[in-house]
């Protein structure tokens, strides 16, 4: 599903630029608008497709189990004993082709807690949410910091020293909020896994 929501966010972002005036730049665009036609493009794809929930904290509690936390970018919901979470993510980043990038950057560093796109949805203020599966993953404790260094910089990343952040680069990518709370030692594996966290393209 990741991949069709891309390929329509990118198809929006290609609407502006040939519907826009001749001569004019694709920078001559403002995320904003770009966001919008995003949105509104993916909505109505989900909804014809059948990707849609209308209610959907209502549905994800009946379907997955009660909300276990809340967080500024997202709603978390399990059923113990289910081998997965449900998050209902709205974005962070500027336009939704980011937010979309960024799950499969995710997906691409961190494939031992994979996030999988199941559908798309408002909430009652009218934000766009992504609907998302990752597993369950048996926190034993937070990393240490050392921890998250050594698994992070494992995985071809530096730590980004012009950055007070809890930041990692490399030549193409940026990883941030890559804090303790973010990567938890796992009960099964004992090694550090990472649940979430800001990554982009350059």
């Amino acid at each position: 599903m990741l991949i069709g929501a891309e390929t329509i966010v990118s198809y929006a972002r290609a609407s502006l630029d040939t519907s826009g005036d001749a001569g004019k730049s694709k920078a001559t665009v403002p995320n904003w608008q770009i966001d919008e036609t995003q949105e509104k493009f993916v909505e109505q794809w989900a909804q014809a497709a059948g990707f849609w929930f209308e209610d959907s904290e209502q549905q994800i509690i009946e379907s997955f189990g009660p909300k276990i936390a809340q967080g500024a970018e997202a709603k978390v919901y399990y059923q113990s004993g289910e081998p997965c979470v449900i998050k209902e993510r709205t974005s962070i980043y500027s336009t939704l082709q980011k937010a979309f990038d960024a799950i499969a950057l995710h997906n691409y560093f961190f494939p031992e807690s994979p996030m999988q796109v199941i559908g798309f949805s408002r909430d009652a203020v009218g934000l766009f949410r992504t609907i998302l599966t990752q597993p369950y993953i048996q926190c034993e404790r937070l990393a240490t910091k050392e921890e998250i260094y050594e698994y992070v910089t494992s995985k071809g990343l530096r730590l980004n020293e012009d950055d007070f952040k809890e930041s990692f680069v490399s030549d193409r990518h940026i990883l941030e909020d890559m804090h303790p709370a973010n990567i938890f030692i796992d009960v099964q594996s004992g090694k550090p896994i990472c649940i979430d966290c800001i990554v982009k393209f350059k």
